[in-house]
């Protein structure tokens, strides 16, 4: 008999899914600013410090360079660390231990060091946090060799992906959208990991592919269900991971639809967006009827007035008639 799928929020599957890495580890710990005794800025870690104790749930001081150097360093000494960093913005408070020294060490000892760090980080827009707290800054992390970047979008993908992040030599960081945390989805009991390697189409489709990632996915779902209102079968192909992108399933995708919307809740400018586009631009050029079109938030500073907010960054509507100009051309 097949079991009931669970209901659980995407927050609880978070916090499951470190409460499973310490039982099954004992190496593994959690530290960063309030994941104890507050339970976690977004309550990922709400009951965690009376489970485990202060010496595997450590209470830091607010000082991201310092937490995420004593993250690698316990790491190359053979623990496993899940360092948690409120909010991307604050992750630039560690960019030089990330950049110069997580993402290195293994390639400049010539593969002798290993550096098996997780770093978990809310990321995105969306609650009004305004400008300094409402960055989505993984395509900067992306841009990185030596790291691994993951988005998780779904309840199943937040629930399993930390586990082989963890059983990664190399260091990890997980970008989860705060607009998510209240998000609720089933889960699939019989579903016990996932990769960290492959995109997923969430919604097949033969007209046009829209290929995004974290909150920006059920915001394409949603375009895609209105867009099937229309006469337009859409894909969603869900990234999942930032790097190493898989190309492969991003150019089946296109050439089986012949057109692509990339939404990309980073700035226009630079963005990953403007990556994928360009490989696409590279490898299936031939396979386009149709421009590549991006959707993006707006090249400013998140505002925090909710209007001005849910202006700047992607919404449903955009997609839609992005999807719809190069399906339907005027």
């Amino acid at each position: 008999m097949t079991a009931a799928p669970l209901r659980m929020t995407y927050r609880e599957a978070c916090r499951q899914a470190i409460r499973d890495a310490l039982l099954a580890d004992p190496r593994s710990f959690v530290m960063g600013e309030d994941v104890g005794k507050y339970g976690g800025c977004y309550a990922v870690t709400k009951g965690l410090l009376e489970e485990f104790g202060p010496e595997r749930i450590l209470d830091t001081p607010l000082a991201e360079l310092g937490i995420t150097g004593a993250g690698i360093g316990a790491a190359l000494a053979g623990l496993r660390p899940i360092v948690e960093i409120m909010t991307c913005n604050f992750s630039l408070l560690a960019l030089d231990q990330i950049l110069n020294n997580a993402a290195t060490i293994p390639h400049m000892s010539g593969g002798q060091f290993a550096v098996p760090l997780v770093i978990r980080m809310a990321t995105g827009g969306g609650r009004q946090l305004a400008a300094q707290h409402s960055h989505s800054l993984e395509g900067w992390y992306a841009h990185i060799p030596g790291l691994k970047v993951l988005a998780p979008g779904t309840v199943e993908d937040a629930r399993h992906m930390l586990a082989a992040a963890l059983a990664d030599p190399n260091p990890v960081l997980i970008f989860e959208h705060i607009v998510l945390y209240n998000a609720e989805g089933d889960l699939d009991p019989a579903v016990t990991a996932v990769d960290i390697e492959h995109a997923r189409i969430r919604r097949p489709g033969r007209d046009v592919s829209i290929i995004t990632y974290g909150n920006s996915l059920p915001k394409s779902l949603a375009a895609a269900e209105a867009l099937a209102a229309e006469g337009i079968p859409a894909e969603v192909l869900d990234l999942r991971v930032l790097r190493p992108l898989d190309m492969p399933a991003i150019l089946e995708s296109v050439r089986r639809t012949r057109r692509a919307v990339l939404v990309d809740e980073g700035w226009r400018s630079g963005s990953l967006s403007a990556e994928i586009a360009a490989r696409l631009a590279d490898e299936a050029f031939f396979d386009l009827d149709a421009p590549v079109r991006r959707v993006c938030s707006a090249e400013v500073p998140v505002p925090y007035a909710a209007h001005l907010e849910e202006a700047a960054l992607p919404q449903v509507a955009d997609i839609v008639a992005a999807a719809r100009e190069l399906v339907k051309p005027r």
